[in-house]
């Protein structure tokens, strides 16, 4: 989210140039292969399958891509239906809803904020085509019990991993657990190049017409390889694949995963401890990470006690210069959701996470001197 007013001092989020991004960027423009799959995209592509273990990484155009490309290598179809959670942004059922499929939205757990595995089961019927399980802020979703149900009903699972590169369930990392994975390199993210994303294919099946898929419906990919003598139109399919330049500038902010990671971490824990002892006085709640998780540090939120609290802190950051912001509203209230049947009091879970959840400023060149002075006009307010 960008600035909303010229006297904002410290912003919701800002892009840094960490490593070599800038200097990626001038070799692709000067290799003058500025267009997809070129080869900073391979080189991103590397990185991630062999730092992931995943069989087959592609980098798209954004997150919303990837997922429209799964939406499309599970055949969605009209009818079918898709189970996510509530709270969650609108590209990760829209993308399927795009090939006709039917939401069907689940409430989310109170701890985590994410869909609540308790209740999935309950919600599959003989249409159910997909599971999307969404790693809030990058904290993994219980992963163990919404494979075995999916396996046991054999439903696919694709995991919408936006927030939550490089984190880890249990020891394996996020995005490698359903048959499909989808990365986001948006600016709001650890990792970006502005806009992009990424598909992870961890279900060899699914290669081969992905690369398709993501190639307009050519067999484009195969002919480069050479495996035959031209390529022509076999399938559907769009332009997937981002501009090489921006797989340059990503690639120089994947190698820098660590540096970032590390002071992301740096600057997470100390709005955690320094916030404890005023939440605890006020009735706020701090995010909550599971001894299991790994989390990815993507982003740091307050619970408020209630709607009014959380936008009267909201207007008095922002007196301050300092940009707070709120997140997802819940999907079964929406226009798009009403028109499915969803109405008030669906998933109270999601319904008051939504009121009451605030964002903080986090990025990696957060001065230590600016999160301070968030810190101490957060502890100096009142519910």
């Amino acid at each position: 989210m960008s600035n909303t007013s010229q006297n904002i001092r410290i912003p919701f989020n800002r892009l840094t140039v960490v490593g070599e991004e800038l200097t990626y960027l001038q070799q692709a423009i000067e290799s003058g292969h500025v267009s997809g799959d070129g080869t900073f995209t391979k080189r991103c592509h590397t990185l991630l399958e062999e730092t992931l273990g995943v069989p087959k990484a592609l980098l798209t155009t954004s997150c919303t891509h990837a997922l429209e490309m799964s939406a499309l290598l599970l055949n969605i179809q009209p009818g079918d239906e898709v189970i996510v959670p509530d709270f969650t942004f609108v590209s990760t059922i829209n993308a399927f809803v795009l090939r006709g499929a039917k939401p069907v939205f689940v409430d989310i757990r109170p701890d985590t904020l994410n869909l609540d595995e308790t209740l999935l089961e309950s919600k599959i019927t003989s249409k159910t085509k997909a599971i999307v399980p969404v790693h809030y802020a990058g904290v993994g979703c219980q992963m163990d019990t919404i494979m075995e149900i999916a396996n046991c009903y054999g439903v696919a699972v694709v995991e919408d991993n936006a927030h939550g590169l490089f984190a880890r369930y249990k020891g394996k990392y996020l995005g490698t657990f359903g048959q499909l994975a989808t990365q986001s390199f948006h600016e709001t993210k650890n990792f970006s190049c502005g806009e992009g994303g990424a598909l992870l294919i961890n279900d060899s099946q699914f290669i081969e017409r992905a690369e398709i898929l993501r190639e307009k419906g050519t067999n484009r990919s195969r002919f480069f390889r050479g495996q035959v003598d031209k390529y022509s139109w076999v399938d559907i399919g769009s332009s997937y694949l981002p501009s090489d330049m921006l797989a340059g500038f990503l690639l120089g902010q994947l190698e820098a995963r660590e540096i970032i990671q590390s002071r992301r971490k740096e600057i997470w824990e100390t709005y955690f401890h320094k916030l404890q002892s005023w939440a605890s006085q006020n009735q706020v709640r701090l995010p909550f990470i599971p001894e299991h998780c790994e989390q990815s540090y993507h982003m740091f939120y307050l619970l408020m006690p209630d709607l009014e609290s959380r936008q009267r802190l909201i207007q008095y950051l922002k007196e301050r210069g300092i940009l707070s912001v709120f997140h997802y509203l819940p999907l079964h209230l929406s226009e798009m959701g009403r028109k499915y049947g969803g109405k008030l009091g669906d998933c109270p879970v999601t319904e008051s996470i939504s009121d009451r959840l605030l964002r903080l400023p986090f990025y990696y060149s957060l001065r230590s001197d600016e999160q301070a002075q968030v810190i101490q006009a957060i502890t100096q307010f009142q519910p």
